[in-house]
């Protein structure tokens, strides 16, 4: 069964990115979907909730609409709300520069975007404890 991956972005740059190297490591094997904002990314997670994704990528800066919560963080507290989505590895992709911080409080993993060039840290984030 193909993975079903979610990334959320509001950068169209950074979206494309992600999806590259999503791709790379998935190959055929693989639905990727899009969200540019967290709102977005509530929708699609909601819609989806009969067939959850097993991953999604999250940016932290996105919409302000969520302050003092960074949209990313917003997002990630709706998820955790969804039985359905216990077992999917959500995993902060950001320049923020407490999503550490953020990552350990949600139980969730981190990429910092200064780091997105090693395609191995995404291979470790996507695939280690799968």
């Amino acid at each position: 069964m193909k993975k079903r991956i979610l990334i959320t972005d509001d950068s169209s740059k950074w979206v494309l990115y992600h999806k590259d190297a999503v791709r790379q490591i998935f190959k055929d094997d693989v639905e990727i979907e899009t969200a540019s904002s967290a709102k977005e990314g509530l929708e699609k997670i909601t819609s989806s909730i009969d067939c959850p994704y097993n991953f999604i990528l999250t940016d932290m800066q996105m919409e302000p609409d969520f302050l003092p919560l960074y949209a990313g963080e917003w997002f990630i507290k709706q998820i955790k709300f969804f039985k359905e989505y216990k077992n999917s590895k959500i995993i902060i992709i950001s320049a923020a520069g407490n999503i550490k911080r953020i990552a350990e409080n949600y139980g969730v993993e981190y990429i910092p975007k200064y780091r997105c060039n090693n395609l191995e840290e995404y291979c470790n984030k996507l695939l280690n404890n799968e």
